[in-house]
């Protein structure tokens, strides 16, 4: 990966800008974490046993998630007439088997777009019940009709890393000093949202220019349909506070964080938390009309959670909990619903607590 990474390095003229390197770091063929095939989502182990994973997602932590949201796809499915489902950044497949086990014949066909080629051995192995209905893409179709579903997709899409000195703007890129990786910022023209009075000297942040041009290009094709997205993230306010003055990148690996994306590259998730404000502005300006907007707890408990687990085992009861708890997965995960401007609806998900008002 550092033999790679030089080389990219060099070809860009010596200086890279941090949204090509996380894309190396994560994507580069063989090499970046999601192209390696290796296992990376998974609950942590006992403690004195070594790690298997790097983090737990939602549907993997538990089954009571996908059940949850299948009440919600199921929904959005009757209101725009569609049967089809559309999953961006599938992981291990767990989701998916969650939704086509709950919809059963409303869902004619299950898209999956995954860029890792490991990933997908894994999604077919654990999709195999279900046959030609579910299908593998490299990439979007003209047009789509359907329910769109990405969890945790965007909080991986490459960010430009931008730092505040105090007089002026500049983007953060990655040089070469002698055999390791190091900082080096150039002037930019990119700005965060509403920038002025909000950044101390010595603030770092992201923007999300990559997020928010698959949105619209989702909206483009979306003929028909619905899009949610769930993802750990704030709206622009909160994103940009004063206080927030070291930005939101974050790394993991065996189940611990970091803030070091120059170290072990290749070996480690990057990730950025989500600015929900500019994604939404981003599907209205494309033609999207927002559904609704609120934290991933109240999504959960609009679409039947608590009869979910009602009717589950203790154990279900208890590894379900930190999909609701605040100072887990309940309250820093937010959900964002959109529809196509031809198939709106009251989506049940948002029917209390929407905060759409916040973004």
């Amino acid at each position: 990966m550092l033999r790679h990474l030089a080389q990219r390095i060099a070809a860009a003229g010596g200086w890279l800008p941090f949204d090509r390197y996380m894309h190396e770091a994560l994507y580069a063929p063989g090499l970046g974490y999601y192209a390696r095939g290796e296992r990376m989502f998974g609950q942590l182990p006992p403690m004195g046993t070594k790690p298997g994973s790097d983090f737990v997602t939602a549907p993997e932590l538990s089954p009571l998630f996908g059940r949850a949201l299948a009440a919600q796809v199921a929904q959005a499915l009757q209101a725009t007439g569609t049967d089809e489902v559309w999953e961006f950044g599938a992981g291990s497949g767990a989701l998916a088997a969650e939704l086509l086990g709950s919809l059963g014949e409303r869902v004619r066909r299950y898209h999956v777009v995954d860029v890792s080629a490991g990933l997908r051995q894994r999604q077919a192995a654990r999709l195999q019940p279900w046959g030609d209905r579910v299908a593998w893409l490299d990439a979007l179709p003209p047009r789509m009709q359907g329910v769109l579903v990405g969890n945790e997709v965007l909080d991986a899409m490459p960010v430009p890393l931008l730092h505040y000195d105090g007089e002026r703007w500049l983007e953060r890129g990655v040089v070469l000093q002698g055999d390791h990786l190091a900082w080096e910022d150039r002037p930019t023209a990119l700005r965060p949202p509403a920038e002025r009075g909000r950044f101390l000297p010595g603030a770092v942040t992201e923007v999300h220019p990559q997020a928010e041009a698959f949105v619209r290009t989702l909206a483009d094709r979306l003929q028909r349909g619905a899009a949610f997205f769930i993802d750990y993230g704030f709206p622009e306010h909160e994103y940009y506070h004063p206080q927030r003055h070291g930005g939101t990148l974050m790394c993991h690996r065996g189940h611990v964080a970091d803030t070091d994306p120059l170290a072990d590259p290749g070996a480690k998730d990057i990730t950025a938390h989500v600015n929900f404000s500019a994604i939404a502005l981003a599907a209205q300006d494309a033609g999207l009309q927002v559904l609704g907007y609120t934290s991933q707890a109240r999504f959960l408990l609009n679409c039947g959670l608590p009869a979910l687990l009602a009717a589950a085992d203790v154990r279900a009861q208890v590894a379900a909990q930190p999909l609701l708890l605040e100072h887990e997965m309940g309250e820093l995960f937010k959900v964002i619903g959109f529809a196509a401007a031809a198939t709106p609806f009251d989506a049940i998900g948002f029917a209390a607590g929407d905060r759409s008002h916040t973004l």
